[in-house]
């Protein structure tokens, strides 16, 4: 027996619809490459993204097409985004913060037939294409899709089901080869549905939305979708991330709500410290893709009355896994506690599950153990590989090692980040959390260095503030009290500047070949 409900598929291009409708005058602006800003309403998005569509279909493109973007989050970027999408084709975000060669081998894998870029990129664009025989053309955002656009009549939208592929996102590959994720239209949809609740990302029609976590890292974490999905104002920031350039977009285009990694949150916070000034009207961030630093979450929260949302995702979840708001349970805790618990990853929405497996068979419940989740936005196998990427039961492994408290996700390692320590493990984002609070600290990382009598020891390597300084010892001393004595680091290494990867985290790939031979040497 089958539902009596009429089958209405769920898919991406009824969300800029919904805004064109029911939101047509709210804005839409961008910041243009020499920093001025570009505005225009979601009604004029959606116009010039169908016209897009029809020059894309008279190229040939087609369901299921695979077409990538080489670009920063702009207004070109994101009417390209729904362009694609609307006609049933696969919108590749290329990772710009990759070279020539691995871009050209991601575009390779993935099938591209046309690569849309920023101005700025187009030599990029070019050497990848020259790598890359199967990118059959080059379209410039902005003045390349200006004319397009104006050289067509608007397409129509739908038309095909919502298991149909919609966006193709790479891993970072830090452990080999980028791996492809290919998302549906139906899994965006339930994941955007998600995100705007209340305790999760929690964005209303009310609120100025700024994504500066980048397009080509898993969507934005799906803000691109859920701010026209609501009515939102959406703030696109270009390719300038730096401290003075977010503080003005906050400021003037009354920002509300913003989400990125805490490299950027960082250098929000160094610009303040060196200029003055306040964050109104920002009342919430998302900070994920790496751990947040108790004292960057204080700084924000006490300091500039900005409530700090702990995220936890991958790109294999389309990225949300957790966010940290507060519940019923921790409100009953003490304060202490419950302030931990908020610095977790938090707990899963509907739709999203979890559990620790323990290596240690006589583990308790709360025991750590290596991550598993699944759910509705799962990767159920890489793009073009035949071997699934979960167990029978759906579960994929997410390669972190965890712990469950009061139901809420605590993430206490990668299992490749884990150092393994005579037999014992010592998590390294325990001890960053610990050297981030020393007031001459600026990034650090703690990585495993290689010793002859323990099999690892940590190290910390440390990036100063600007006019800082302070001894080893000083340092070391940081973490007196805080932790088993055997968990303190062996040894300090100084860098002036922390290697980045291509999602804007601390490559601790980079910091290992570099560092660790390190106390064998010393």
């Amino acid at each position: 027996m089958n539902g009596s409900m009429f089958d209405w598929p769920l898919t991406l291009d009824r969300i800029l619809v919904h805004a064109e409708r029911w939101h047509p005058d709210q804005a839409v602006v961008g910041a243009a490459p020499d920093g001025t800003m570009v505005r225009r309403t979601y009604a004029e998005c959606a116009d010039r993204a169908r016209r897009l569509s029809a020059a894309l279909v008279a190229h040939g493109i087609g369901p299921g097409d695979r077409v990538a973007t080489l670009g920063w989050n702009t207004l070109p970027h994101f009417e390209a985004w729904y362009a694609i999408m609307g006609i049933g084709a696969v919108c590749h975000t290329l990772n710009l913060r990759m070279d020539a060669t691995q871009l050209a081998w991601v575009a390779g894998d993935a099938g591209d037939r046309l690569l849309l870029v920023d101005p700025a990129l187009l030599p990029m664009a070019e050497a990848v294409r020259a790598l890359c025989p199967g990118i059959e053309g080059i379209i410039v955002l902005g003045d390349g899709t200006d004319a397009l656009i104006a050289a067509h009549e608007p397409a129509r939208w739908g038309g095909f089901g919502e298991d149909q592929p919609a966006g193709l996102c790479y891993t970072s590959g830090t452990t080999g080869d980028p791996k492809g994720v290919l998302y549906t239209h139906r899994s965006n949809f339930l994941h955007t549905l998600a995100i705007l609740q209340p305790d999760l990302f929690g964005i209303g029609a009310a609120d100025s939305v700024l994504p500066i976590v980048p397009m080509f890292h898993a969507n934005a974490w799906g803000i691109a979708f859920a701010a026209p999905a609501v009515g939102a104002k959406l703030v696109l920031p270009g390719a300038r991330l730096d401290g003075a350039s977010v503080h003005r977009l906050i400021a003037e285009e009354g920002v509300t709500m913003s989400a990125a990694v805490p490299t950027v949150w960082q250098g929000l916070l160094d610009h303040l410290d060196r200029e003055g000034g306040g964050l109104a009207p920002l009342r919430r961030v998302v900070i994920g893709g790496a751990a947040c630093p108790p004292s960057m979450q204080r700084r924000l929260t006490d300091h500039y009355g900005v409530e700090v949302r702990h995220a936890w995702g991958m790109t294999e979840l389309s990225p949300l896994g957790t966010v940290a708001a507060p519940s019923a349970a921790s409100a009953a805790l003490p304060p202490e506690e419950a302030g931990r618990l908020l610095m977790s990853q938090g707990r899963p929405p509907l739709g999203v599950e979890l559990k620790v497996v323990s290596d240690d068979p006589a583990a308790g419940p709360g025991a750590p153990g290596r991550l598993f989740a699944r759910g509705y936005a799962t990767v159920g196998r890489y793009f073009g590989r035949e071997t699934p990427a979960t167990d029978a039961e759906g579960w994929f492994e997410t390669g972190d090692v965890a712990m469950i408290e009061h139901g809420f996700l605590q993430i206490t390692d990668r299992d490749k980040d884990v150092v393994k320590s005579g037999g014992e493990w010592i998590s390294s984002q325990g001890l960053e959390a610990i050297a981030a609070e020393h007031p001459a600290v600026a990034h650090c990382a703690v990585i495993a260095a290689d010793c002859d009598r323990w099999g690892e020891r940590p190290l910390l390597v440390v990036q100063l503030r600007e006019g800082e300084d302070c001894s080893d010892a000083s340092l070391l001393e940081s973490f007196d009290g805080a932790v088993p004595r055997w968990w303190v680091p062996d040894g300090v290494v100084r860098v002036d500047a922390m290697p980045l990867g291509t999602t804007g985290k601390i490559d601790k790939r980079a910091l290992r070949t570099a560092y660790r031979g390190h106390l064998r040497a010393s």
